[in-house]
């Protein structure tokens, strides 16, 4: 294998199989990913730390025999650690910030015989749904270089659609996985509540709105990077329900005669993009092809009350992040080394008492029992991921004053993805419909708690009936 198309056709499971059948080297693939990397990136600041030194370091020392030998990754810039290689979480406050050692979820990546390539870009502690940190700057849709590539994963995702590397790590708190996959035109899932560990540095993320997994171009690599990556370590304050056999396994399981519900208007009466709409109901129309039940039912929750809860809940997380860091440097956090709209966050957190953090507590956690309530009836909520295709670059400005306005335009950009935040339900984002103008818009599926293995049957049955694994890399720029 010597040339980028060879390279970028294949799935990180394939580009693994060669190397384990001995018809390409992890030199020969990281050379590769390399190369793509230094000509696709410029034009998308997806990639805001190159780690050659280290991924040469790691593929000569010999690498584990895992699912994902020689296979190129990359590590999204927030909350999770590589030993001596700034994590900036996407903020001047954070830049200079060298962890002493790999998180756990780092250990795993690695032992799964993923090479480490470099960190993907991520808006200042993942607060936006668009990827435009000041420190870094704006990361560009591969598809259309005026227009986001969603956030907080946008990083990855974008270094996903453009073929840099075939997968990449991303974490969600409000549809961070979910949100930029739809956006690049890829797969995204998040993964059940406690699935994915945060040790060593956090028992759970925005007091367990946040997970991690990743973006991927097939649902095979999803399933079979949940696999290496999932399970508690030691001292986590829960962990998600035991599987009944590895995901990887699920891929290509028949799913059964599913119960779908068709969701396509916002909960708080959020206007939807006739695009995002119309993808949805093309995708139930799919569903029903394949032989389930499709009918029109939105869940019975108040969304209101669960995004006061969630802003309540970010607030306090970031007013505690800023204060943790601020004792760790000995000095107070200082003005313009966080973006205005962080710093209105943390203003709120500490006005906040704890009657209003339990408060919120106890309304994410009636949203739950409400979601489960609804799977009862049903196997799978089928809805848009957002209510709009990708909008332009600048449309959510962090440095502007009014966090009110802020968070009621992000609201109403996102009014389907926090529902599976707030319960720890997982969901997906399917790559299955298109503007006019050639702009992709991502179709969600979620279900129960725990139930990401019937995600990844229905969603291997839809990429088998309409594939886009092996679908060319959109032009860079």
């Amino acid at each position: 294998m010597n040339t980028m198309d060879d390279y970028t056709s294949r799935d990180a499971l394939a580009l693994a199989a060669l190397v384990r059948r001995r018809e390409a080297s992890a030199r020969e693939i990281l050379d590769l990913s390399l190369e793509g990397l230094a000509a696709r990136n410029p034009g998308l600041n997806a990639v805001i730390r190159v780690m050659e030194e280290e991924a040469r370091a790691q593929v000569d020392r010999g690498l584990p025999k895992g699912p994902f030998e020689g296979v190129p990754y990359l590590l999204k810039d927030l909350y999770v650690h590589c030993r001596g290689v700034p994590t900036t979480n996407g903020s001047r406050l954070f830049a200079d910030f060298l962890p002493d050692r790999d998180s756990v979820y780092t250990e795993r990546v690695r032992a799964a015989g993923l090479v480490v390539v470099g960190k993907s870009n991520t808006p200042e502690l993942g607060l936006n749904t668009s990827t435009e940190p000041r420190l870094h700057g704006a990361t560009r849709n591969p598809w259309s270089a005026g227009h986001s590539a969603g956030g907080s994963s946008g990083g990855s995702a974008a270094a996903v659609a453009a073929g840099i590397v075939p997968m990449a790590h991303a974490t969600d708190g409000g549809g961070s996985i979910r949100i930029p996959a739809a956006h690049c035109g890829i797969f995204g899932l998040k993964p059940t509540r406690g699935r994915v560990t945060m040790a060593p540095w956090a028992g759970e993320g925005w007091s367990g709105l946040s997970t991690g997994h990743a973006v991927t171009r097939s649902v095979r690599d999803s399933a079979a990077l949940l696999d290496a990556t999932q399970g508690p370590a030691s001292g986590d304050p829960y962990r998600a329900p035991p599987v009944e056999r590895p995901f990887l396994d699920e891929v290509g399981r028949d799913p059964g005669r599913l119960r779908i519900a068709l969701w396509t208007e916002g909960l708080a009466g959020e206007a939807v993009s006739p695009e995002c709409v119309a993808g949805a109901r093309a995708a139930a129309r799919l569903c029903e092809s394949l032989g389930h039940e499709v009918e029109a039912r939105a869940p019975d929750v108040d969304a209101a009350s669960f995004r006061d809860a969630m802003r309540v809940i970010v607030s306090s997380n970031v007013a505690n992040v800023l204060a943790m860091r601020g004792e760790a440097l000995g000095r107070p956090v200082a003005a313009g080394e966080v973006e205005t709209i962080t710093a209105r966050f943390a203003d709120e957190g500490a006005r906040l008492s704890g009657r209003d953090y339990a408060g919120a507590l106890f309304r994410i956690h009636e949203a739950g029992r409400r979601l489960a309530g609804f799977f009862e009836r049903h196997d799978v909520l089928l809805s848009p991921v957002l209510a709009d295709p990708p909008l332009p670059l600048g449309t959510f400005d962090m440095m502007g004053g009014d966090l009110d306005r802020y968070c009621e335009r992000l609201f109403a950009g996102i009014p389907f993805t926090p529902l599976y935040n707030v319960t720890g339900c997982p969901a997906a984002t399917l790559p299955l419909h298109r503007t006019p103008e050639g702009l992709p818009v991502g179709v969600q599926v979620g279900a129960r708690f725990g139930a990401e293995a019937l995600l990844f049957r229905l969603a291997a049955q839809i990429e088998a009936e309409r594939p886009w694994a092996g679908t060319p890399p959109p032009p860079a720029g």
